[in-house]
């Protein structure tokens, strides 16, 4: 992940997304048994888009076969929310076949995902970049070909001590981050909005000084 939790990381154009449909995917691990993990934030935001789209996260056929998804309108957009439903480390898949399904490129590609690297309660953007340790986005990158698509980072902050990272981000929030992680959602459902709405760079210039 990156090492620059405050700076805007932009690789590629800053500006506008291309016209047309937006995919914005939620990434997390499937089962109820994931569902309050921590790496599982870009899966909570996507649900709260659902909700203020007002569409049904529903299972496709074909190259939608691995993925829950919904299609409507978001910041004036059509919008496709999608979450897959592999493990993470095999996301990249469903994205892929999502993409082609709706004849969309990867530069019309929005990835909701935790990151340790940004504090709790912080919500960044950027358009490409490393991946680091997350392995939805190394998944997305081999499957897509491409580095060079937008991500919301939802930062979870590191673990304490010397526990190992693996094991936190697939542990649920403490009872103390609970009481704010709904506040952490809107936040970085708000970020979507506003980077559908307006693009990259002006989406930073609000979003990275209010969180």
């Amino acid at each position: 992940m990156s090492t620059d939790p405050g700076g805007p990381g932009t690789a590629g154009a800053p500006g506008p997304l291309p016209d047309g449909p937006v995919l914005v995917v939620g990434l997390g691990n499937p089962g109820p048994g994931y569902a309050g993990n921590r790496h599982n934030v870009g899966a909570m935001v996507l649900g709260l888009l659902a909700e203020r789209v007002g569409t049904k996260l529903s299972p496709g056929k074909g190259p939608r076969a691995r993925s829950v998804s919904g299609e409507g309108r978001l910041a004036g957009r059509k919008v496709v929310l999608a979450q897959p439903t592999t493990y993470m480390n095999e996301s990249g898949g469903p994205v892929r076949g999502l993409l082609d399904y709706h004849h969309l490129a990867p530069e019309q590609l929005v990835v909701v995902h935790d990151e340790l690297d940004i504090p709790f309660e912080a919500v960044r953007l950027k358009r490409g970049g490393g991946e680091g340790g997350h392995n939805g986005l190394r998944s997305i990158t081999r499957s897509t070909g491409t580095k060079d698509y937008l991500r919301v980072r939802v930062g979870i902050g590191r673990p304490p001590g010397r526990q190992d990272p693996a094991d936190f981000v697939l542990k649920d929030f403490s009872s103390t981050e609970r009481k704010v992680l709904d506040l952490l959602l809107a936040e970085a459902a708000d970020a979507v909005e506003e980077l559908l709405a307006h693009g990259l760079e002006a989406a930073q210039n609000v979003v990275h000084p209010r969180t």
